[in-house]
């Protein structure tokens, strides 16, 4: 089966202070992240070139004095669904609540959920902006009236006829948070290798472009239409790596990473090769990928109010997605121990999550 996800949730807390605590969450995490996954597998992928939100350079929120009309006009959809989804979802509806500091309204919606219905009551509530929560909440407001406008977060991306009115944060680990990891762990690293279909993930490859050229990497980029010409394309940039100077990463792709046939050949040439494989999913450290950056759902939540608030407040804002900033990160020391590289204790407590499990 194809994997179109691989991220996991987030959680909150405080970061725990030896590894072995650390690792004590992490069966919880991958039981939650298996459902997880299955819930949102199913988004339907961006196909236009967004520009997107640098949330990282807003540092707070719009002060209150400056919606204080706003009451009520901020609504969060949601799917209306059994555990472990809806502690996840508590938990990102938790952050958004946190950092807006204003009455925030929440929608349940299931499957057959009537989006005239639902947008004619919001439209009697007052509401401004929406925040949709997963592929059943951007399904919802599919029907809203043009006047409130959509902050869309728990997708993968989004498609393009939902993007007049539509902004938001994918579940994709910003390229430039990923390869700022690698150089920590891997200075010598000077290429790194990714296979995409370009259909789905052009507009992440382009911002892979700018944070692998600000940190004078060269970004070698392969265009794969199915899970063939993924494998043969894989196969011939391990031919010709270098352990030393050389990565290989893997996107949240169907076409161009599966659990069944691509990843088991990345991880066995990687073992046999020594070149570094980095990840955007959670699962593929667990199985041998050198480390990977998954969403906070807490700060995910926090980022979505913010920008929800910008709108309220008048705030220019560009339409699509932006890349996912609020990261937890999980490390396998196996591997990084097989690749030469010695993450010592006190590094190690920098993840959020290590594996092999103690």
């Amino acid at each position: 089966m194809i994997l179109l996800l691989a991220c996991t949730l987030g959680h909150a807390g405080q970061q725990e202070s030896t590894s072995l605590e650390a690792g004590r969450r992490a069966e919880t995490v991958k039981e939650q992240f298996q459902n997880w996954r299955e819930n949102l597998a199913g988004a339907p992928m961006l196909n236009l070139e967004p520009t997107p939100i640098m949330l990282a350079a807003l540092d707070a929120a719009p002060k209150r004095q400056d919606i204080s009309d706003s009451k009520g006009a901020i609504a969060v959809i949601y799917p209306d669904i059994g555990e472990p989804y809806r502690s996840i979802f508590a938990k990102i509806i938790e952050g958004i609540q946190e950092q807006a500091k204003v009455p925030v309204s929440t929608y349940p919606v299931g499957p057959n959920s009537n989006p005239a219905e639902l947008s004619a009551q919001l439209t009697r509530g007052g509401v401004k902006v929406v925040i949709a929560l997963g592929r059943q909440g951007l399904k919802a407001v599919s029907g809203l009236e043009r006047d409130i406008a959509v902050v869309v977060g728990g997708v993968l991306s989004v498609p393009e006829g939902d993007s007049r009115n539509l902004t938001g944060i994918s579940l994709t680990p910003d390229p430039a948070l990923l390869f700022a990891l690698l150089k920590k762990l891997l200075p010598g690293i000077k290429r790194i290798t990714v296979v995409y279909d370009p259909q789905h993930n052009d507009w992440l490859i382009k911002l892979a472009r700018e944070a692998a050229k600000a940190l004078s990497i060269d970004l070698v980029m392969h265009e794969a239409h199915d899970l063939a010409s993924a494998a043969h394309l894989y196969e011939a940039a391990f031919a010709t790596a270098d352990s030393r100077t050389d990565a290989i990463w893997l996107l949240q792709d169907a076409t161009t990473v599966d659990e069944d046939t691509i990843l088991p050949l990345v991880l066995k040439e990687s073992w046999s090769r020594g070149v570094p494989v980095f990840s955007s999913s959670f699962l593929h450290v667990r199985k041998g990928a050198l480390f990977a950056l998954y969403p906070n759902n807490l700060g995910l939540g926090h980022d979505l109010a913010i920008t929800a608030l910008g709108v309220l407040a008048g705030e220019p804002r560009k339409r699509g997605v932006s890349p996912l900033r609020e990261v937890l990160t999980a490390v396998n020391v196996r591997t990084a121990s097989h690749i030469g590289l010695n993450i010592d204790y006190r590094l190690q407590r920098s993840f959020d999550f290590i594996f092999p499990e103690p």
